[in-house]
C-alpha cells in the first residue's frame, strides 16, 4: 500500500514520464542520456494547477525537480532495482488492476451505470426467503429447493411473512429474514435485481443467487434519503470515565439551550480537533457512509436546517449534532463517476464481460477449427473429475487450434490448460460439455490476456499512467534504500545532527492555566473576582452553574498558545488574566505558572529531527548523484521551452 501511495503521488506531482516524442529538441542529458522538451512541457502543463508551492509554477525551480527525479530514476536502474523479483512482481499486479479499468465494453457499462443510477436513487423495504444451495448443486437439488420455494411463495400469499419466518427458519439451510431498507449495490445483483423488478406487495418468482434460492417480498419503496451535512460536538470518554464525558455534554448542551452559539462551542469545547476549529462543520455524507451507524441515524433524523440533536453516545464518545445542510440524491452527470467504479467491480461486471470479449472476437479476427473439440472430447475420459486425466502419448501438440490476431494457440496449450483445470472429486457432466465450457473458457482467458498484453500499445492513457506506476514504485524502493531506512538506522547521525541543529528543536512558552469560558460578559467578570479570591473551580461551578443553567464550563492543563482555549492576543503571566473576547465567548484565566521557551531534549524531538535529517541527507544525496551523473542543460532549448509555456 506504501507502495501504491508513492506512486500516485507522483503521479500528483510530476505526471506521466513518457519520453519518446516526435519532437526531438534535448532539454538536458543525464549521464549523455537525453531527456525531451516536449516530455517536460507536457509534464509542466499537466500539473500546473495542482502544484501548491508558487515556486513550483516557475519554470526553472520545476526544471530542478525534474532534474532530480531523473538522477533518481538513472540510480535506481543502475543498482538493478528495476529487475528485482519483488519490483517486477508488484509493478505486474498493478498492471493487471490498472488494466480492468480499460478492458471493458463502454455500450454495457453506459446501460448498467444508468441502471444503478435509478436503484440508488430509490430505497427498497423487502423480506426474504433463502434455500442455501451450492452453487454445482444436482438438477435434483435445484428442481426439489425450487419446487420448496413455490410452496413457501404461496403460504407467505396466504398466510403472511411473519408467520411463515416463525415456522421455517432455521439460520443453517433455509433463512427468513427482514432485510429493512436497502438500495443498489448493497445486495448481490441478482437479488437487487430481482428486488427492483418485483412490486410492492408482491412476491418474486425463485431466482438463483450464489448463495442459493430466494424469493423476495416487496414491501415498500421510498426516494433515497440523499445527503446531510451536519456539525457536531464530540466529548472523548477518556479512561473509560463516561460519567464525566456525559456530563460535560450535558452541560454543553445546557448552554446550547441557553441561546448560546454551537459554533462557538464546537470550538471552544469539541474533542474532534479537525472539525471544532470550523464551528464542528463535517464533510457531507450519505446513508451507510459513516461507519457509526447511530451518528448517520440521528443526522438523517434531524428535519429542518438549523436542528440541533439531544446528546447521544457512539463508539466514539458523546455527540450533539446540528443540520447544516440537505441534498437529495445527486444527479446522474454528478454521480456517474463513482457509479461507474462500482459497476465494475461488482458482479454486474459479468456482463460487460461477456459483449467485450464478443468485440474481441471481432476485433481479433478470431478463427479456430470446430473439429478440434470433437478431437478433445475423444480423448477426454472421466479420470478428469478425479484429477488423474493426462493426454494421450499420440498427442499432436503443435497442432493450430485458434488464432487471435498474430497469435497462435495450438492444441498443446489448450491440452495443458485442461490438465491444469481438472480437480479432485469435480462434479461430473456430459464430456463434450465439458469441453466446450473448457475451451470458452479458456479462449476467453486468452483473449482478455492478449487484449492486456498490447494495452500499451493499443491506449495511450493507459501506457502513460502504467509509466507512471513503473517509475513510482521503482524510486520507492531506492528512497527506503538510501534516505528513509538509511536515517531510520542512523542513530549516530541522528544525534550528531540534533547536537549540531539544538537550536532549531524547543518547546514554545506555556502556561500552566485553569481558563473559565462563558457566552456571558457579566458572568465571566464574577468568574474573575472569584478567581482573585481564590475559589477552586468546583466552587464558582456550584456557585454560578445550576442544573438546568450551565453559565461557565472550565478548561485545565498546560498550553501554549495555539491552545483552542487561549486567544492569540493571550498575555503570558501568572496570575488572573483579564477578560478576553474569543471565539464568540468571553475567557479569564488563572495562570499558575508560566513555562519558558526551553531546548527539547533528543528524545522529545526524535520525531521532528528524523524528518529533517532525511531532508539533510537527500539534499547530500543529490549533490552525489550530480557528480557521478552529469547532467548538461542546453540553454537555447530551455529558453524556447520558458517562451513555449510563456505564449500558451
Amino acid at each position: 500500500m506504501a507502495r501504491y501511495i508513492y506512486a500516485l503521488i507522483l503521479v500528483f506531482c510530476l505526471g506521466s514520464l513518457q519520453a519518446q516524442t516526435v519532437e526531438k529538441d534535448i532539454l538536458f542529458t543525464v549521464a549523455e542520456e537525453p531527456v525531451y522538451a516536449s516530455e517536460f512541457i507536457r509534464i509542466f502543463n499537466k500539473n500546473l494547477d495542482l502544484v501548491k508551492d508558487e515556486s513550483q509554477k516557475n519554470v526553472d525551480e520545476y526544471l530542478k525537480l525534474f532534474v532530480n527525479y531523473k538522477l533518481k530514476l538513472k540510480e535506481a536502474k543502475e543498482q538493478g532495482l528495476d529487475s528485482k523479483p519483488s519490483y517486477v512482481r508488484e509493478l505486474n499486479n498493478y498492471k493487471k488492476q490498472l488494466a480492468k479499468n480499460y478492458l471493458t465494453d463502454s455500450e454495457v457499462t453506459e446501460e448498467l451505470v444508468a441502471e444503478a443510477y435509478d436503484r440508488v436513487s430509490n430505497e427498497v423495504n423487502a423480506d426474504h426467503i433463502l434455500i442455501r444451495l451450492n452453487e454445482n448443486a444436482s438438477p435434483e437439488d435445484t428442481l426439489a429447493a425450487y419446487n420448496q420455494l413455490l410452496k413457501f411463495r404461496d403460504r407467505v400469499a396466504m398466510e403472511g411473512f411473519d408467520e411463515v419466518k416463525k415456522d421455517i427458519h432455521n439460520g443453517q439451510t433455509i433463512y427468513a429474514e427482514n432485510l429493512g431498507y436497502f438500495t443498489g449495490f448493497k445486495m448481490v445483483y441478482p437479488f437487487e435485481t430481482a428486488a427492483y423488478n418485483t412490486a410492492v406487495g408482491d412476491i418474486s418468482m425463485p431466482f438463483k443467487t450464489r448463495f442459493g434460492y430466494h424469493i423476495v417480498i416487496v414491501n415498500d419503496v421510498r426516494k433515497a434519503r440523499g445527503e446531510r451535512t451536519v456539525a457536531h460536538i464530540m466529548v472523548s470518554i477518556n479512561d473509560g470515565d463516561d460519567n464525566a464525558a456525559q456530563t460535560r455534554i450535558n452541560d454543553i448542551y445546557n448552554k446550547l439551550e441557553q441561546g448560546e452559539s454551537f459554533e462557538s462551542l464546537a470550538k471552544q469545547f469539541s474533542d474532534d480537533k479537525s472539525s471544532a476549529k470550523n464551528g464542528g462543520k463535517l464533510a457531507p455524507f450519505s446513508g451507510g457512509q459513516l461507519s457509526s451507524t447511530e451518528f448517520e441515524e440521528q443526522a438523517f433524523s434531524l428535519e429542518n436546517i438549523g436542528d440541533v440533536s439531544q446528546p447521544f453516545k457512539t463508539e466514539f464518545g458523546w455527540h450533539i449534532i446540528k443540520l447544516h445542510d440537505m441534498k437529495s440524491v445527486g444527479s446522474f452527470e454528478e454521480m456517474k463517476p463513482e457509479l461507474e467504479a462500482k459497476v465494475k467491480k461488482d458482479s454486474r461486471s459479468q456482463l460487460i464481460n461477456t459483449s467485450l470479449l464478443n468485440n474481441l472476437m471481432e476485433r481479433y479476427k478470431v478463427t479456430y477449427k470446430q473439429p478440434a473439440l470433437t478431437y478433445f472430447t475423444t480423448i477426454m475420459t472421466n479420470d478428469y473429475f478425479v484429477g488423474k486425466w493426462l493426454l494421450p502419448e499420440d498427442f499432436n501438440k503443435d497442432k493450430e487450434l485458434v488464432k487471435i490476431d498474430n497469435l497462435i494457440l495450438t492444441y498443446d496449450d489448450f491440452g495443458q490448460y485442461l490438465i491444469k483445470s481438472q480437480r479432485k472429486s469435480a462434479p461430473k457432466k456430459p464430456l463434450n460439455i465439458l469441453v466446450e465450457e473448457q475451451y470458452k473458457d479458456f479462449l476467453n482467458m486468452n483473449l482478455l490476456q492478449y487484449q492486456e498484453d498490447n494495452l500499451e500499445n493499443e491506449n495511450e492513457d493507459f501506457a502513460h499512467i502504467l509509466a507512471e506506476y513503473r517509475d513510482g514504485l521503482l524510486l520507492f524502493d531506492l528512497m527506503e534504500t538510501e534516505i528513509w531506512n538509511a536515517s531510520k538506522s542512523d542513530s549516530i547521525g541522528l544525534q550528531k545532527y540534533y547536537n549540531e541543529n539544538k537550536d532549531s528543536y524547543h518547546w514554545n512558552e506555556r502556561v500552566d492555566a485553569t481558563v473559565a469560558s462563558s457566552a456571558n460578559k457579566s458572568t465571566i467578570k464574577k468568574v474573575k473576582k472569584m478567581l482573585k479570591n481564590g475559589e477552586t473551580d468546583d466552587a464558582i461551578k456550584k456557585a454560578l452553574n445550576t442544573d438546568d443553567t450551565v453559565n461557565v464550563i472550565f478548561t485545565s492543563g498546560i498550553m501554549d498558545i495555539e491552545h483552542q482555549a487561549l486567544p492569540k492576543d493571550f498575555e503570558f503571566h501568572t496570575g488572573v488574566s483579564k477578560i478576553y473576547n474569543h471565539n464568540d465567548a468571553y475567557i479569564v484565566a488563572k495562570v499558575n505558572a508560566v513555562l519558558p521557551k526551553e531546548p527539547k531534549a533528543y528524545e522529545e524531538a526524535k520525531g521532528q529531527i528524523m524528518s529533517d535529517y532525511q531532508v539533510y541527507k537527500e539534499a547530500n544525496w543529490i549533490k552525489e548523484l550530480k557528480a557521478k551523473y552529469p547532467v548538461v542543460i542546453n540553454e537555447l532549448v530551455l529558453e524556447n521551452v520558458k517562451n513555449q509555456i510563456k505564449n500558451q
